[in-house]
């Protein structure tokens, strides 16, 4: 799908490209801040569950509000990759530049604000919200990972996924767990290593976390299994894990469900209950409930194809 101003006069480049990039993203309000002509083309693909646009575009000033976002279902992160030009992103408190090769993560669910000076060009990958443990965002966002730093593996690797994704989708679809994975860590380093300190709780929080995400699959995994292994008692594992939204079982729940998709994407023919198992379910059944309490359809549902209704919009060129 491809959206460009060149499609539309140049007295309504600016107005299109406002509604354009809601309907590639999130919605956001806009203006141009460059006295010449407006120009810029969005290049946007569908990889599962995952979306990545190239944007090049003249300068402008983008603002996510707190009206905006009650209007929106569903949050996203969203990973910005500069290829070119210079960016400003505010969030949470803090303030990214973004020169050419560095990276940043914005929250859709909470305020923020984009700006760019000049002509530009990105990468932007959104990402459900749900495909990403929740904890670090609030850490994570706005915080510049630079391309001389570990940041750079990721951003190289989304870049190189992207070029993939047009010569050879099907090699770009197996390829989607690893990214996810990566963006998963490049927020832990973010929420780590930012100019915003992590406290000793949250760097303990994103330990279990850690801990969580690589035996979630483990049908024995319960909450005296990650004190054990994180060297917390269970009394202090809650304490630790109380500042999030989201509680223990929850994220060992929705991570089986996130391992139960990849599995029905991957091999549709695979039966259920080889599914549940794989999973670290208790069964066929404990694996629906769990489905369709975080996704809300049942498993078969969603190896039919019903994840997978494309997007559209009223700007929608290709």
């Amino acid at each position: 799908m491809i959206w460009s101003t060149a499609e539309v006069e140049a007295p309504d480049a600016f107005s299109y490209w406002s509604d354009v990039i809601c309907d590639a993203f999130v919605r956001v309000s806009a203006r141009a801040t460059a006295a010449v002509p407006f120009e810029g083309r969005i290049e946007h693909a569908l990889l599962d569950t995952i979306e990545l646009s190239t944007v090049s575009s003249g300068a402008q000033e983008v603002a996510r509000t707190g009206r905006l976002i009650a209007r929106d279902s569903e949050e996203f992160v969203l990973a910005n990759i500069q290829t070119s030009g210079r960016a400003q992103i505010w969030q949470d408190g803090r303030v990214a530049a973004l020169p050419a090769g560095a990276m940043a993560f914005v929250d859709s669910g909470r305020p923020y604000k984009p700006r760019f000076a000049g002509a530009f060009s990105q990468l932007v990958v959104r990402v459900p919200r749900m495909l990403l443990p929740r904890r670090v965002l609030a850490d994570a966002t706005a915080v510049a990972l630079d391309a001389a730093g570990p940041g750079r593996l990721v951003s190289e690797f989304l870049v190189g996924l992207n070029r993939q994704q047009q010569d050879a989708p099907d090699a770009a679809a197996a390829l989607l767990p690893h990214a996810v994975g990566l963006l998963d860590w490049a927020l832990s380093w973010a929420a780590c290593h930012g100019p915003a300190q992590a406290s000793t709780a949250a760097m303990t929080r994103e330990r279990v976390h850690r801990f969580v995400v690589s035996h979630a699959c483990d049908p024995s995994l319960d909450a005296d299994t990650v004190a054990a292994a994180c060297g917390l008692s269970r009394r202090s594992l809650y304490r630790v894990m109380a500042p999030d939204s989201e509680p223990l079982s929850a994220l060992i729940r929705r991570l089986r469900v996130t391992r139960a998709q990849q599995l029905l994407r991957a091999a549709p023919e695979r039966p259920l209950a080889a599914v549940a198992r794989e999973c670290g379910f208790g069964g066929e059944a404990q694996l629906h409930r769990a489905f369709r309490a975080v996704t809300g359809m049942t498993p078969g549902a969603y190896r039919s194809g019903a994840y997978a209704e494309p997007r559209s919009g009223p700007s929608a060129r290709g």
